[in-house]
């Protein structure tokens, strides 16, 4: 058995493919995924995910395009808050827990840090989103 140099070059020109989430259709930014919105495909994945499970249920943070691999930041958790909703706001440390209510500047799903304005100060601040829906200032 004789192996060319074409045959080698073939071989290891060839990109490696596997299977990987791909929508079916145009997913909107802010759009939950369901059954109906994805399916298996060949592609690469080097980002993307290869269980329809971890994909469906998530929000799309960006437009995604039909069979085209979906990343894994291009994707997460339904948001709870949207922009401009008021949610509570607090802060806990050293014996001292300090609430308050604030305007949400961003979108964002529980443990997203989004950016918030205190409604009593004006202050903008990053908090985390917990799952209640309010929001947490760490240090």
């Amino acid at each position: 058995m004789k192996i060319t140099l074409v045959t080698l070059a073939f071989v290891f020109a060839t990109p490696c493919l596997a299977q990987v989430v791909v929508p079916t259709r145009t997913v909107r930014a802010d759009a939950i995924i369901t059954e109906m919105d994805v399916m298996i495909g060949n592609g690469s994945n080097d980002d993307g995910f290869d269980l329809l499970r971890d994909v469906i249920g998530q929000e799309a943070k960006v437009v995604l395009y039909a069979g085209r691999p979906i990343l894994v930041d291009q994707i997460g958790p339904p948001a709870i808050v949207d922009r401009n909703q008021i949610v509570s706001l607090f802060f806990e440390g050293r014996g001292l827990r300090i609430a308050t209510e604030a305007r949400a500047l961003e979108r964002g799903g529980v443990g997203d840090n989004i950016r918030v304005m205190n409604l009593s100060s004006r202050a903008t601040l990053f908090g985390q989103v917990q799952p209640d829906g309010t929001i947490q200032i760490k240090q």
